[in-house]
């Protein structure tokens, strides 16, 4: 089930009896479709995501980690108006999913300036408006829409603010007495905010009791209205604002904030990643796209120079027969004695005679065979670098949201983007790895990128304990915290190594082992990449660390 409006009527009251009387302490504005308020109320401070995303558009109190974005317009105008202003109230425009939220805030000469923000959550029409109170007027707007978008109305600065049209005629059923539930019901009027989820769940009722349907309908929104219990999340993934008959209970919630976090948490978190990686992203894949390039041109010249031998033959034969060369022709046939008598074609330059021709196949002869060094320890640094662009790649497959700016230093570390000029990251913390536990309760260490992989195995790690990598293959350093860890823990650590690569969703997935003393690290390598030996390895096909199950 989408967000309907009953779900935001329930919403709505959850988030006034916390945050009515805050005031707002910070705002932040960390992707396009997305703003988050910091609100301290009653000694607590809480973090109101409000998302205008065309997916994900909702509401709620947070516990999600947000990185620092760049300012923007809509997000100075906000601080300009919100910044310390004191939350009035939250208001529903009638059962639909537009939410109002009200502040104010003294200006400079000490005058109230009461402003409110509108969380229209309608698909891809979904927006937060900035407008000011007294006039109506936009201050900003998350998303502009001009004339030429939207003939119903303007959503630009300046302009009035009109509210979105809603359906003519719908009756929001929280309103209505037993005389207007029965005029509605007996004239199948159309109700305002009714989901098709909740729309069944309210007629399997009336249906169930037709003779007290009237009754049936009140206490339906009644129950929605004054409950109190946790928020269930139910089968195949629906909301609903209570318990709905014959569904299944999956899990239950004690907030419908909390709810909302958990059912959006891997539904939004990869958008969120393209939004703040995706630079990253292209800039690796451009590298990729030219490092490719170079690749194929080195491997072009060392199929030239595999073929340089024939240019010495071929300068040898006419040192041999330069006598019965004639000068100017372009091509001559000559006998080949390093190949039972064959004859071979040698091309000519008409300006040169058969000596000088001679010189020139040894000279270009010469200069392959000097290249040749040169272009292997190219095409291998090359290499290299791929395997590395590739793990990076692979890291930010599976980062969160807080890990991107790590993998972000790491590429402003090697030289590959430019660090932020309004980037500060001195008061944020950075991630840590990932701490497993395997089933007998062995610690097991993951790095998230590649900088903790160097750390974690070259600095941290005891000599004798274990280290895990996918073979050949972009991935994490594994580590065991043990010297001789039980083959339980073998196998979660040969899993976690298979599972956090670049081939997670594979089978039998090749993964070496080697105790950490038989590891070491190029000088002027780049981060991530060892070299090993005396290693083991086997086969994995790889789960969820935490679904993992051990079988002898």
């Amino acid at each position: 089930m989408s967000i309907d409006g009953v779900f935001i009527h329930k919403l709505t009251q959850e988030m006034a009896g916390f945050l009515v009387g805050g005031k707002v302490s910070k705002i932040h504005h960390p992707y396009s479709e997305e703003v988050v308020l910091q609100v301290r109320n009653n000694r607590v401070n809480h973090k109101l995501l409000l998302s205008a995303h065309p997916l994900f558009a909702r509401f709620n109190i947070t516990q999600d980690a947000f990185p620092v974005a760049e300012p923007s317009v809509f997000l100075m105008t906000l601080r300009k108006h919100l910044d310390g202003a004191i939350i009035q109230g939250f208001r529903q425009v009638g059962n639909d999913r537009i939410v109002e939220i009200t502040f104010s805030k003294r200006n400079e000469l000490g005058d109230l300036n009461p402003v409110k923000l509108v969380i229209e959550m309608m698909g891809r029409h979904s927006n937060i408006i900035l407008v000011r109170e007294e006039d109506s007027k936009i201050l900003e707007v998350i998303k502009h829409v001009g004339f030429s978008q939207n003939s119903y109305r303007t959503l630009l600065p300046g302009s009035t603010y009109i509210e979105a049209p809603r359906r003519e005629g719908a009756l929001n059923p929280f309103s209505l007495d037993e005389l207007g539930a029965m005029k509605a019901l007996n004239s199948a009027s159309e109700f305002e905010g009714l989901g098709r989820d909740t729309r069944e769940e309210l007629f399997r009722r009336i249906d169930a009791d037709l003779k007290n349907k009237v009754a049936t309908f009140l206490s339906f929104f009644k129950d929605i209205d004054t409950h109190d219990y946790a928020v269930l999340a139910l089968y195949n993934g629906r909301l609903t604002p209570l318990p709905f008959v014959g569904y299944e209970v999956e899990k239950t919630f004690a907030t419908f904030s909390e709810l909302l976090d958990a059912f959006y948490k891997e539904k939004s978190s990869g958008d969120r990643l393209k939004q703040i990686a995706g630079d990253l992203i292209q800039k690796i894949q451009n590298e990729l796209k030219k490092n490719d390039k170079k690749i194929g041109k080195l491997e072009d010249t060392l199929k030239q120079a595999d073929e340089a031998e024939i240019l010495r033959v071929k300068g040898e034969l006419l040192t041999t027969y330069a006598h019965t060369v004639e000068r100017g022709i372009d091509v001559v046939m000559l006998e080949n004695y390093y190949d039972e008598n064959r004859m071979l074609k040698v091309e000519l330059d008409i300006a040169l005679n058969a000596n000088q021709n001679a010189q020139k196949y040894f000279k270009k002869y010469q200069k392959l065979k000097n290249g040749v060094k040169i272009v292997q320890e190219q095409l291998a640094e090359t290499r290299s670098e791929n395997a590395y662009l590739y793990s990076v790649l692979s890291e930010l497959e599976i980062a969160g949201v807080d890990e991107v700016e790590d993998i972000r230093e790491e590429l402003v570390a090697t030289g590959y983007v430019k660090a932020r000029k309004s980037h500060n990251r001195k008061n944020s913390l950075k991630s840590k790895p990932r701490v497993l536990s395997a089933p007998d309760g062995t610690r097991v260490v993951v790095g998230k990128n590649n900088l903790q992989n160097d750390e974690l195995t070259m600095k941290k790690a005891k000599k004798n304990w274990w280290w895990y990598h996918a073979k050949d293959i972009p991935g994490s350093h594994v580590i065991i915290e043990d010297e001789n860890p039980s083959e339980e823990t073998r196998g979660f650590a040969l899993n976690a190594a298979a599972y956090y690569s670049k081939f997670r969703t594979s089978a039998n997935v090749p993964v070496d082992y080697v105790q950490v003393k038989n590891i070491k690290k190029p000088n002027g390598s780049k981060p991530g990449y060892v070299i090993y030996t005396g290693q083991e390895n086997s086969y994995v096909t790889p789960v969820e660390p935490d679904k993992w199950e051990y079988s002898e």
